[in-house]
């Protein structure tokens, strides 16, 4: 029961197209507007947007991101930017401080169009600390200036992280999404998926890879890989985690896992990969590359 009410949490939770505007509260004759919130375990913030930029990032806890089309896993080490009037809602696992940078359209030149998630660096992490430390009415032009400059020179450095599930448009797939969410530990051929849909597997294969831009086998493993990252970072053991998701041993769970983020599930879990970060990025993970 718990398996599938965990599971289910990845699903479609909100009505963006209605989602209210949230003002950015602050100084907004500054480039860079410098938040710092915490949540309780659990806490859920419903759909909305802002007329700036945000990039959100969690120095403790584990958030999910969900848009209309895309869901991300955001732990500790990874941040969320999400271009302005992006409409979205967040869900906290345990407890989440949150540190948010919200950024007019000059100081975000050079970012990403899209919605993308992002591998924190150390300096980027110690560089967020410190800009969330300055007082409201920093000097612009000081030293303080200086260092929210360099911040955002060092975000836009930041590589991007593979930890997105875009989702369908179509009701008849979301829906089938959605079961496949709800429990994810059982491990169901396509012909029977496409079955229930009275389609053939073809058929199914060539919808679903026109909606999401990655193929339906694909998909199934990345909302898995997904979930693992949740519960890891909410303290979930490797072997519960592999067991619960359905893959045949531990060590299959950590080569997928290996395989996709180029660290083993319990040195991400931790922070740490020996000293060695070999992320993937979205297109490359859609084409199939391999650290």
């Amino acid at each position: 029961m718990d398996k599938r009410r965990n599971s289910a949490r990845l699903r479609r939770t909100g009505d963006f197209s209605a989602a209210p505007e949230s003002p950015v509260q602050g100084d907004l004759t500054r480039a860079v507007v410098m938040r710092r919130t915490s949540y309780p375990k659990g806490h859920h913030i419903q759909p909305h947007w802002h007329l700036r930029s945000q990039f959100v990032y969690a120095i403790a806890g584990t958030m999910r991101v969900r848009t209309a089309r895309h869901a991300w896993i955001v732990p500790p080490s990874r941040a969320l930017w999400m271009p302005a009037r992006t409409a979205h809602e967040i869900q906290m696992y345990g407890v989440v401080a949150m540190h948010s940078l919200y950024v007019n359209d000059m100081a975000g030149a050079g970012m990403p169009a899209g919605c993308a998630v992002l591998e924190v660096t150390p300096l980027a992490r110690e560089l967020i600390v410190r800009a969330a430390a300055l007082p409201a009415d920093f000097n612009e032009c000081g030293d303080d200036g200086l260092l929210m400059q360099l911040l955002m020179a060092e975000i836009r450095r930041l590589p991007r992280s593979a930890l997105d599930l875009p989702l369908p448009e179509s009701a008849d797939l979301t829906q089938l999404c959605e079961r496949i969410l709800a429990d994810l530990s059982t491990r169901r051929p396509s012909v029977h998926d496409a079955g229930e849909m009275n389609t053939s597997t073809r058929t199914l294969y060539r919808r679903f890879l026109r909606e999401t831009g990655i193929t339906f086998a694909r998909w199934k493993q990345q909302a898995r890989l997904l979930e693992s990252i949740r519960r890891l970072a909410e303290g979930a053991a490797v072997t519960a985690v592999a067991i619960d998701l359905g893959y045949e041993s531990p060590s299959a769970f950590s080569t997928m896992f290996r395989r996709a983020l180029g660290t083993a599930p319990r040195a991400f879990a931790t922070g740490s990969s020996g000293g060695r970060t070999v992320m993937m990025t979205s297109a490359e993970f859609r084409r199939g590359r391999r650290p």
